[in-house]
């Protein structure tokens, strides 16, 4: 079984792959994209969610309610980008893997301050500071193209985790303390 990847181990294995993704992700300028979790109950919940990436790191702000629960009984997530309209409609960046929450007050700081500067915001609205901070490692990604772009060809193309973890790396990453992602493909 593999471990969950951090964004910027992501980039640093299909680099590719990671430029199409923050594009799909950034498409209107922010981050928007649809959440999945799984319920206590087992089934899917679906949540339009905002992403925000940095260099090394895929997070979201949560606010309290259903999608945090969720998260913090099951890490396991889905995220898909915005849609497309055509002719361009069969476009889409799927990712998935574990959440894992942040505790470390100095990141959420930083994090909820790009999320504000991305929106043109100074201040917060009430209740912005009871949103938990998670960072979404990933398992695998899927990326279709309607139209090939560059190196990457139209169509689907799956990046899973675990071939990135059969080539040596140069450098160790510490043990995830979450549930294990189902053996489920994207």
């Amino acid at each position: 079984m593999s471990h969950p990847l951090t964004w910027e181990e992501f980039v640093a294995a299909r680099p590719d792959l990671a430029a199409r993704g923050r594009r799909f992700l950034y498409n209107y300028g922010i981050g928007l994209g649809f959440l999945a979790t799984v319920r206590a109950d087992g089934g899917p919940r679906v949540h339009p969610i905002c992403p925000i990436l940095t260099e090394t790191a895929l997070y979201a702000l949560i606010v309290p309610g259903p999608k945090l629960q969720d998260l913090r009984r099951d890490a396991r997530y889905a995220l898909h980008s915005e849609t497309f309209p055509p002719p361009r409609q069969d476009d889409a960046f799927y990712l998935a893997g574990a959440a894992v929450e942040m505790d470390d007050p100095m990141l959420w700081e930083r994090i909820a301050a790009q999320f504000l500067t991305e929106r043109g915001m100074t201040e917060p609205w009430p209740g912005f500071d009871r949103q938990t901070l998670f960072e979404f490692r990933l398992e695998r990604c899927l990326l279709t193209l309607t139209v090939a772009d560059d190196s990457v060809p139209a169509g689907h193309t799956i990046w899973r985790a675990a071939q990135h973890e059969r080539r040596p790396r140069g450098r160790t990453r510490g043990t995830l303390a979450v549930a294990p992602p189902s053996g489920a493909e994207p």
